[in-house]
């Protein structure tokens, strides 16, 4: 299989749904390599899911970055988006700049920044710089303080109208794709129609251009936290213990 880029994954809007997941580690990228599927985010998501943390909000750059270079090592072929942490871009264009350059030398393809309009114009810095840029609306994680929680948004009409103008001022920013995150899914319907770049649900519904998950969720590796739009593929959390307490006692037995 080719190496997905940006402008093959566009050309798909509207056309062939873009499967997407979020991976952090050399060994299940090479799944995600093997099993064809389009694209893998590092997302910052991997303070909660390998660093056991309660949020998003302690994830660096460099750590994003370590991740990159084992993902892309596993799964040379699709298309790879660093997520831009909390605290490296909100000080100035420069420092988003700057972040980005690391995790584009790192092994990515393109950045992920999570924002409306406040992020328009490190958008438009980074598209003019040659830097892919992947915009995030909706439930955003590095918001959930704002929000109140990891809850649901844009319930209310003004705030739809908000988010829809919002993603139209990414796309002419240059964002080149956008995910849409826990929003009703007409809201997600809505926004797909309206932008002329793809647009990745992750509890958006089933009629955006595409979907991502993450990875340890759709494996079923965390039956403690299951969020409410994830369907699991497998329950591999039973299986690893199974085979932990065999290894153990095989051990003990000599």
């Amino acid at each position: 299989m080719k190496k997905r880029t940006l402008p093959k994954l566009q050309e798909m809007k509207g056309k062939t749904p873009i499967s997407m997941v979020t991976c952090y580690d050399y060994s299940f990228a090479r799944l995600v390599e093997k099993s064809g599927i389009d694209s893998i985010l590092v997302g910052d998501s991997l303070g909660m899911v390998i660093k056991g943390e309660a949020d998003t909000l302690g994830v660096t750059v460099y750590e994003v970055a370590y991740h990159i270079k084992a993902v892309r090592k596993g799964a040379p072929t699709p298309f790879l988006i660093a997520d831009m942490p909390f605290g490296s871009y909100q000080s100035s264009i420069a420092q988003g700049i700057e972040s980005a350059i690391i995790l584009m030398k790192a092994g990515a393809q393109a950045v992920k920044i999570e924002g409306g309009k406040e992020v328009a114009d490190l958008t438009l810095a980074l598209t003019n710089y040659g830097i892919p840029v992947i915009s995030h609306l909706g439930l955003t994680p590095q918001y959930h303080n704002k929000f109140g929680g990891f809850v649901q948004q844009a319930k209310k009409s003004s705030e739809q109208e908000a988010l829809l103008e919002a993603a139209l001022t990414l796309e002419e920013s240059g964002a080149g794709m956008l995910v849409l995150e826990s929003v009703p899914d007409a809201v997600g319907k809505m926004v797909t129609e309206k932008v002329n770049i793809p647009v990745i649900g992750i509890g958006a519904g089933r009629e955006t251009d595409g979907q991502v998950l993450v990875l340890y969720d759709i494996l079923g590796l965390n039956e403690e936290f299951v969020p409410p739009f994830v369907k699991q593929y497998a329950t591999l959390e039973n299986t690893v213990k199974d085979a932990l307490i065999s290894y153990k006692n095989d051990v003990k037995k000599g």
